[in-house]
């Protein structure tokens, strides 16, 4: 049984975090549900391409041809990345842009059919509905200081939770699962489905709150890595300039292929890019299963002479940022998995409201026995409401 003074504690930590992030969790809530769809949305939209219809048995045409349409379509412009598309493995991704170290928000993406070569178009990346959407959602338009602002929210997010569960539990002893008390006043009735509802979406939402958290720290995460282990891996041709001449990208994925032969690749990052030195092809290979699918080892590939110089298996922590990311949106098992995170998304979003309605209608509790009632369960899962010691009777 929770004491006066320690229910008094953890009320106030779950009032006011839940105050802090609720506004912006039903931005992020809202904006997350479309980007739930991102891929489909595109294909709606036109602005995904999808590959010509061939014998199963046509055979893919040489990356070397495929980087050097890429350069026809733009001219003037240089290669930073080759990537393969995970869901349709026909198309090839590459990315344009002016310089090899040109920030991703200035590239340009052409789609090529990896069989033929044939360019299919130039999906717009960088403007339209969805790119609003998703900035909205990842960094509120305001680079990596707004991803550490919305990774703060996410831990309030969290301790939010953790403080209406020890809070609820209490009260639920008293209850059948479930129950909601319809012959009792509306701010009752609203507070038992505000409660049943976070109950049910409980472990979703610390899911998807905790792999929000370690999405906003990519740019760290990926940082460290690059002076970590890129730069150990690297350090044996600090002082050596970048080629004049690049050998064949094709041979380098084979050799990749060769060295990891139970991998595929996932995408090739040219010489001078963030993911690479300025001396190497790096060829990122990844599992060929759905579980593996995400998990990435890097292969250096001397972009000069074509040879293997290193290929290590990623650390643990940027693991945890890859396992994290398709996690967050429901991206591991098609479009069952989405629909079931759609819904636990528009759930949460109903639970955000009725704390806000809770919240708003606090200083209206009714008198007599149902008033004292409530002002004695009035314990909140994860949204604003008052909170009161639950462990006292009316």
């Amino acid at each position: 049984m929770l004491t006066a003074r320690t229910v008094k504690t953890w009320s106030f930590v779950h009032k006011w975090t839940s105050l802090v992030c609720t506004a912006l969790l039903l931005m992020l809530c809202i904006t997350g549900l479309p980007l739930i769809f991102y891929h489909e949305i595109d294909h709606l939209t036109g602005n995904a391409f999808e590959p010509p219809a061939m014998p199963a048995e046509t055979s893919n045409a040489s990356i070397d041809r495929i980087v050097e349409a890429s350069k026809a379509r733009r001219p003037g412009e240089v290669v930073q990345f080759v990537l393969w598309d995970r869901d349709e493995p026909e198309l090839v991704h590459v990315t344009m842009a002016l310089t090899p170290d040109t920030p991703p928000e200035k590239t340009h993406a052409v789609v090529i059919d990896g069989r033929t070569a044939a360019v299919l178009g130039e999906p717009k990346t960088q403007e339209g509905v969805m790119h609003v959407l998703y900035k909205l959602h990842v960094d509120l338009f305001a680079g990596l200081p707004g991803k550490l602002f919305l990774g703060v929210i996410g831990l309030l997010f969290a301790a939010s939770i953790v403080s209406g569960v020890v809070l609820y539990a209490p009260f639920m002893r008293r209850l059948d699962f479930g129950t909601v008390r319809t012959g009792r006043s509306p701010r009752t009735r609203w507070l038992d489905m505000h409660n049943l509802l976070g109950i049910v979406v409980l472990v979703w939402t610390l899911v998807v709150g905790v792999t929000g958290v370690i999405n906003t720290w990519a740019d760290l995460v990926l940082g460290g890595w690059r002076s970590g282990q890129l730069a150990e891996m690297v350090a044996p041709y600090q002082d050596k300039p970048q080629p004049a001449r690049l050998a064949s990208v094709q041979a380098a994925v084979d050799v990749a292929r060769k060295a990891a032969p139970d991998m595929v690749p996932s995408f090739v990052a040219f010489p001078g890019t963030q993911f690479s030195s300025r001396h190497h092809y790096a060829v990122f290979m990844r599992g060929d299963a759905p579980l593996t699918a995400r998990l990435l080892k890097p292969a250096l590939v001397d972009a000069e002479t074509g040879e293997l110089t290193d290929i290590r298996a990623m650390p643990w922590y940027v693991t945890t940022l890859l396992v994290s990311q398709p996690l967050h949106f429901g991206d591991y098992g098609g479009i069952p998995l989405k629909i079931i995170w759609a819904i636990l998304d528009v759930v949460t979003i109903i639970v955000l409201l009725t704390g806000l309605y809770l919240w708003l209608r606090r200083g209206r509790v009714p008198a007599g026995a149902d008033g004292r009632i409530e002002a004695a369960e009035a314990g909140s899962v994860m949204t604003p409401a008052v909170l009161h010691p639950v462990d006292r009777g009316p």
